[in-house]
């Protein structure tokens, strides 16, 4: 069984110049708790996951090897201005005051929090998912004015 944890917790290890010992004094934790993860006989706690993945500018998720994306803010949660940057469609000011509304009115939905695995999302994963939201809307409003506008009204449509 292939131990994506250990082998991605070792590298980030070795990105950081640190020794095993070193990351355990960081987390306060053992040089041998530091080998276990990395051997693939444990996994570290979720609080100290998710220091982990804080310190090595990484997700939990790619830690744990649910994803291959290292950094959520760099691929998947970029400014929602990025989405469009190589087409001729743009968003005017009531496209961004609609989406606004429309991710308020879904988060609005949920009072009680978002949960994810069962755990309610802390402030900083709250903010993600919102963007993550935002950033779906976009990308939907986009696809649609490029899909209904008649060609007659599109900018240097070739």
């Amino acid at each position: 069984m292939e131990n994506i944890t250990g082998t991605r917790i070792k590298s980030l290890r070795k990105e950081l110049h640190l020794t095993q010992e070193g990351l355990g004094n960081i987390l306060h934790v053992t040089k041998q708790s530091v080998s276990k993860w990395e051997l693939g006989t444990n996994i570290p706690e979720p609080p100290i996951l998710k220091q982990l993945a804080n310190m090595c500018n990484c997700s939990t998720d790619y830690l744990l090897g649910t994803t291959d994306v290292r950094n959520y803010t760099d691929k998947v949660f970029s400014e929602p201005s990025k989405l469009n940057k190589d087409d001729n469609t743009e968003l005017n000011k009531k496209d961004e005051k609609d989406i606004e509304k429309a991710t308020e009115k879904f988060l609005e939905g949920l009072e009680g929090g978002a949960m994810l695995n069962g755990e309610i999302l802390d402030d900083e994963d709250f903010e993600l998912f919102k963007q993550a939201v935002k950033n779906g809307l976009t990308y939907a409003k986009i696809s649609n004015k490029k899909k209904y506008t008649p060609k007659k009204y599109r900018k240097n449509d070739d």
